[in-house]
């Protein structure tokens, strides 16, 4: 069912608020009346309105105070002046304080009813952008990164001091290990965060086509030009750039990506004109930028311009205790996705994950919690629902939390046991040749494992 538009009518003249909340009844919303600006504050005291129509001339007060207060306690309600005295000066100064429109009396009521669906559709792209905005600061919010590790301890310590500031911040860390939305999250909790965060890929771009992407350009600047374009820092303007892989941008680029810096200016492709910007930089890449400095592959002034503040992440391997919250938490990602039952995992499962060396980090453990999703038709995950490559390695490394050493043992020769009975088609002497054991040996073992014979 379609929700009805609430519309406060304010007008003294009884005979006129009558009639006009009649039709705009009639034609689908929710209308209140009020005949004075006392009257009009206790309705809007008591409710909220998407609308106000409002009178310029009322007994006790006047259009222009009543749309000064709205815009003041509610900013994004729209509010429509009417009058039977227009001046243009009375409507510069309504449009200035923030009014919808201004229109005169007699009322043109198709006019009026036009005017009243655009507004509601502002109110409705207002709201809606005001409650997305919400949901990106709510989801960015330091809570919602999971990472109880001391090593990530250190890192939501010092984003929390960064957030405080404006300064340029340089993010390194593995490939996977999340820098993106560690971007998103200082900028979202910071004082940029109803203002743009724009992300450039700088190595997803052909270097040719890069310039142009972050810099814009003008009209005939290039074959294909066929109108002005402005590019990413203009389009962050107010907010914050993440360039990301920012060790591959080419070294000219790097030059005039330091006169940005330094002059808070960019230059449209094809254009001489500068254009004034304020912009905060975020940049992260898993190379060695240091190195890079000292190979003549990257600007050493550059190198320092955009490592104000460092910022390093630790890959999953080195924060072991973050490794089943997180993989819980994909887990149940996935299950709402495919519309299935919470899924479990195993203590050997769980074991072997936590053994494993992760080396696409985050990224890579999303990926396989996905993948087991998919594919383990139980609610519980075992260790054979696991990528071999996991459950191989898992057997041969050693954790902070230690290993039975005896049981990694039997696994291994239980493994290699039934694998050699599965070459072998059960031949028991076969899969002892196979093994370098005598039969005996291998039936021994067999019986010691608690495997059937």
């Amino acid at each position: 069912m379609k929700e009805r538009t609430r519309i406060l009518l304010i007008d003294d003249e009884e005979s006129g608020r009558e009639a006009l909340t009649a039709i705009l009844r009639y034609a689908g919303h929710h209308v209140t009346g009020a005949a004075s600006g006392a009257e009009a504050a206790q309705q809007l005291a008591r409710d909220k309105f998407d609308i106000i129509i409002t009178d310029l001339l009322l007994p006790d007060t006047n259009g222009i105070d009543i749309l000064k207060n709205i815009k003041s306690d509610s900013p994004l309600t729209e509010v429509i002046l009417i009058t039977g005295h227009a001046s243009a000066e009375t409507a510069v100064r309504a449009m200035k304080e923030g009014a919808y429109d201004y229109i005169t009396k007699p009322l043109n009521i198709e006019e009026l009813k036009i005017i009243i669906a655009k507004a509601v559709e502002k109110h409705k792209l207002l709201s809606e952008n005001v409650y997305l905005k919400k949901q990106l600061r709510d989801k960015f919010e330091f809570a919602n990164i999971i990472g109880a590790s001391p090593a990530m301890q250190q890192v939501f310590a010092l984003m929390k001091r960064i957030v405080k500031t404006d300064s340029t911040v340089l993010i390194t860390g593995e490939s996977g290990t999340g820098k993106e939305i560690v971007a998103k999250a200082i900028h979202f909790n910071g004082s940029r965060r109803d203002r743009p965060f724009i992300a450039v890929h700088c190595g997803a771009i052909p270097e040719n086509l890069l310039e142009s992407e972050l810099f814009g350009y003008v009209k005939g600047a290039f074959t294909g030009a066929v109108r002005d374009k402005i590019g990413k820092f203009e389009a962050a303007n107010g907010g914050t750039i993440f360039l990301d892989e920012i060790g591959t941008m080419p070294i000219q680029l790097q030059t005039k990506l330091l006169r940005v810096l330094q002059e808070q200016e960019v230059e449209r492709v094809g254009s001489t004109r500068p254009i004034k910007i304020d912009v905060r930089i975020i940049s992260a890449t898993n190379m060695d930028l240091a190195e890079q400095v000292k190979n003549g592959a990257f600007r050493e002034d550059l190198y320092y311009r955009l490592n104000v503040i460092p910022l390093v992440l630790p890959p999953l391997r080195e924060r072991v205790e973050d490794i089943l919250p997180l993989a819980k938490h994909f887990l149940a990602k996935y299950c709402k996705e495919m519309q299935r039952r919470r899924m479990t995992l195993t203590t050997e499962a769980v074991e072997a994950l936590e053994g494993y060396n992760w080396g696409g980090n985050v990224r890579e453990l999303e990926n396989v919690m996905e993948r087991v999703v998919a594919l383990t038709e139980a609610d519980t995950i075992t260790l054979h629902d696991l990528p071999p490559n996991i459950r191989e390695e898992s057997l041969t490394r050693v954790t902070e939390r230690g290993v039975d050493l005896m049981k990694v043992i039997a696994d291994i020769e239980r493994s290699m046991i039934t694998d050699a009975l599965v070459l072998s088609e059960g031949v028991k002497a076969r899969a002892a040749a196979l093994l370098n054991l005598n039969r005996t040996t291998l039936v021994e073992k067999m019986r010691r494992l608690g495997m059937p014979l």
